[in-house]
């Protein structure tokens, strides 16, 4: 007895599911409302039923957009094209938005001249490319009750780079570690 091999195919199509913050059609349970056209004219209050139709004989949608006044206020527009200039309009503001980095130079309190000069140069350059730099001084062991050792070499970098930046956050001790965050002066 030979069995027969069985192939399933599927199908897999892709939805898009429009996040629905405002009502439309059918959805609005309101008994009168105030209708506003596609051109931004007033129709005035309306029953439900006749705005609906209005909106349908121009085949558009009609939308709630203000439901907490009496009456409630309804625009008529195309529903789809506006939620897709709302999601066009939400990308480019994040394409615009302007985030910070916070890069830290950690340190401790007995650093020498020459590795406080190269960790202060990196801390230019990260200022220079618009980032904020946060200088931490780490305590080891008995070095913690030097507290004002760790004190002096933030006021340091803080001297050194005051050309380019300010303080944001001033020199603070949480458990064994002090830190102080620079920004630019921009």
């Amino acid at each position: 007895m030979k069995k027969d091999k069985v192939f399933f195919l599927t199908k897999i199509t892709e939805v898009f599911y429009i996040k629905q913050e405002l009502l439309i059609n059918e959805q609005i349970r309101e008994k009168e409302v105030q209708v506003i056209d596609e051109n931004e004219q007033k129709l005035g209050v309306l029953p439900i039923e006749e705005a609906l139709d209005i909106a349908e004989s121009k085949r558009l949608d009609l939308v709630l957009v203000a439901p907490g006044t009496k009456p409630a206020v309804c625009k008529i527009m195309n529903y789809g094209k506006y939620k897709f200039n709302q999601a066009k309009k939400e990308k480019e503001a994040r394409k615009n938005q302007k985030t910070f980095d916070i890069k830290e130079i950690r340190v401790t309190p007995n650093i020498e001249d020459h590795d406080f000069n190269f960790k202060a140069k990196n801390a230019r350059k990260f200022l220079e490319d618009g980032d904020k730099v946060k200088i931490t001084v780490r305590f080891r062991g008995r070095e913690l009750s030097y507290v004002k050792i760790g004190e002096e070499i933030l006021n340091k970098f803080i001297e050194n780079l005051a050309d380019i930046s300010t303080i944001e956050k001033k020199p603070f001790l949480e458990g064994k570690n002090m830190f102080v965050i620079l920004k630019t002066n921009k």
